[in-house]
């Protein structure tokens, strides 16, 4: 038997694909979903989603980890230490887990996913990414009794030529998920999609706000000021894309905003997984901030994307070693950008591969010094001066300099 755990219908697909390519053998398979939006009682759980019905046959029973923790919230419970052999039990005998082979995670730093890692026990662990974050370093240093068990990571091919560095201070071996068998996933998902509206472009929502990297207003926005600037590239339909977790506000600011312009918004449902979108529409342009989605949209389906609002979002983003920066340092480097006019810009050529490793080591130094590049020429894009000085890249200020800083920030 093999469990499998997933959040979102991107996560699923993801599974499925790598089902069918056969990476996990034969054998009883047992899905486990969790709703990890902010208010999960009101947005629908995965398995009730309306894509997620062709994704079922490939397992023999799915069960839901919202439920069986209910009413504690799943990106905030874990069990006490006293509590997991209990707790392991308790979800071997509920969900019938008799001799599971093997665990297969998304997200393994963070719950649900380390809580299930930490309960379901004594077997071999598999980990597949969930975007651009399989590029960035370990969120958080995992127990031994975690890491030990992980054997490989399974991942799309997003980034050409670039190496995951997500556990790879553990010795975990990166595996490439074929592009051919995660196409003809979500081409089978899109065949069951419910009718979309057209839209000449599709912008790309994420839920910046909620992990307190922006304010709410300050997202709203950057929504609106790419909605601003397709205007003025003369589109007049175009579709918003929220994420799953972000709830249905940003949907409703932007309506407004869309009615005020003179531009048809359609919304599509936020359990519809952008790929689906991608290619079920084609639009002419794909807009986001630093969404994942921006390179499955040029990877996989060849369509032309923009970024929009990394600089501010980098200028934000606390701490260093906050694991969005990986994607959004990816993103901002890699893609052209959208201007508040609607102009498109290319960015500066850059050798990302060497940017990647120097950004990620100088977030967790200590867990990758084999990254550690001989030099690094000071960007405020992508650097913070004090994070060099401390690593030796930079000198330190003079009692003079600092004072001065200090005055110039104050003013």
């Amino acid at each position: 038997m093999k469990v499998f755990y997933a959040s979102t219908l991107f996560g699923a697909m993801s599974l499925a694909a790598a089902i069918d390519d056969g990476r996990f053998g034969d054998g009883r398979r047992v899905l486990v979903v969790s709703n990890n939006a902010a208010i999960p009682e009101v947005s629908m759980p995965l398995d009730q989603t309306p894509g997620f019905g062709v994704l079922r046959k490939r397992f023999d029973r799915v069960v839901s980890w919202n439920e069986l923790i209910a009413p504690l919230h799943p990106s905030d419970w874990r069990a006490r230490v006293i509590e997991v052999p209990m707790m392991e039990r308790l979800i071997r005998s509920h969900w019938g887990l008799d001799e599971v082979e093997e665990l297969v995670l998304e997200s393994i730093a963070v719950p649900p996913a380390r809580t299930i890692a930490g309960l379901v026990r004594d077997c071999p662990i598999s980990v597949y990414s969930d975007g651009l974050m399989s590029y960035g370093p370990t969120r958080d240093p995992l127990p031994a009794e975690i890491f030990r068990r992980i054997e490989r990571l399974i991942h799309l091919d997003l980034v050409q030529g670039l190496k995951p560095l997500l556990l790879s201070e553990y010795g975990v071996a990166p595996e490439i998920l074929p592009e051919e068998r995660f196409l003809s996933v979500v081409h089978e998902v899109t065949a069951t999609a419910p009718d979309m509206l057209a839209g000449q472009a599709i912008i790309l929502g994420q839920y910046m706000s909620a992990l307190e990297i922006v304010t709410p207003e300050e997202e709203a926005g950057l929504h609106e000021t790419m909605l601003k600037a397709l205007a003025a590239r003369g589109y007049t339909n175009v579709v918003f894309k929220p994420h799953p977790a972000a709830g249905r506000r940003h949907a409703q600011l932007l309506r407004s905003a869309a009615e005020s312009m003179g531009v048809r918004l359609a919304v599509i449902g936020e359990s519809v997984p952008a790929e689906v979108c991608f290619a079920a529409l084609r639009p002419e342009l794909v807009v986001g901030c630093f969404s994942t989605g921006l390179v499955t949209a040029r990877r996989y389906f060849g369509l032309e994307v923009a970024s929009y609002g990394t600089d501010l979002v980098l200028e934000r983003l606390t701490p260093y070693e906050n694991s969005n920066r990986i994607p959004l340092t990816i993103v901002d480097a890699l893609l052209p950008r959208l201007s508040a006019e609607g102009h498109i810009e290319r960015p500066p050529v850059t050798d990302v591969q060497a940017l990647v490793r120097s950004v990620g080591y100088c977030m967790q130094a200590d867990t990758y010094p084999d990254l550690r590049p001989d030099d690094i020429a000071f960007d405020p894009r992508y650097y913070k001066r004090k994070r060099l000085e401390t690593l030796g890249f930079a000198d330190k200020p003079s009692a003079f300099t600092r004072i001065r800083r200090k005055i110039r920030s104050a003013i």
